[in-house]
């Protein structure tokens, strides 16, 4: 018996927005779980179900509201599957010694400003804290997960005159909303609710 797993939230709240430039966003925690749970999320295979959790998740949260429409070069995040709130472009993913990351780079949506269409990224990544075989004895290892974006800029905030207030009203809505999901997501990582994939290779009920 390795003991349940456990998650400690280490970024819990958003950072803040300047009225204008990239914005940026870091949400990590720190998960010890049993070797056995690591050698089920770690690899490239595994790695990939980790992303298309990410998305899962993101769908049950919105209660359905939030869909992912997927394709081979793309990840389109819609409203109701209808409205296109952020486009990705094809996922990159990494592995190496002790770490793992999946990336998508950010191409438009209603969400993205018009500056900020084909900049920035959304990161999902895993590194392991135990590579020392610190923990070898307890049978539990280290991770740290992390959620992150880079040099997003956001739709909602306008310009001119009306950025400083859009600045506030992206960070207490679109924002605040954003790291609640991500922690929760981060929260969920030991339970290995990862979704199925149907023959096409797409997560089964996928838009």
């Amino acid at each position: 018996m390795t003991g349940a797993p456990r998650v400690s939230i280490l970024r819990p709240d958003p950072e803040e927005v300047r009225p204008r430039g990239a914005v940026s966003s870091v949400q990590e925690a720190e998960i010890v779980v049993g070797r056995d749970v690591l050698d089920r999320i770690w690899g490239p295979d595994n790695l990939e179900l980790l992303a298309r959790a990410y998305w899962a998740f993101l769908r049950r949260m919105s209660l359905g509201v939030i869909r992912v429409h997927y394709s081979a070069t793309a990840r389109t995040v819609t409203a109701f599957g209808r409205i296109p709130l952020l486009r990705f472009g094809t996922p990159l993913y990494e592995t190496g010694e002790g770490h793992g990351r999946v990336t998508w780079p950010i191409e438009s949506g209603i969400l993205v400003a018009r500056e900020g269409r084909g900049r920035g990224s959304l990161r999902v990544s895993v590194e392991r804290l135990d590579r020392d075989g610190a923990d070898s004895a307890s049978g539990r290892v280290r991770l740290i997960a992390r959620v992150e974006v880079e040099s997003f800029y956001p739709g909602l905030r306008g310009r001119g005159r009306f950025s400083r207030f859009g600045a506030r009203l992206y960070e207490q809505t679109q924002l605040r909303i954003h790291v609640l999901v991500c922690n929760a997501y981060l929260r969920s990582l030991p339970r290995l609710d990862f979704p199925a994939i149907d023959r096409s290779g797409l997560p089964s009920g996928a838009a």
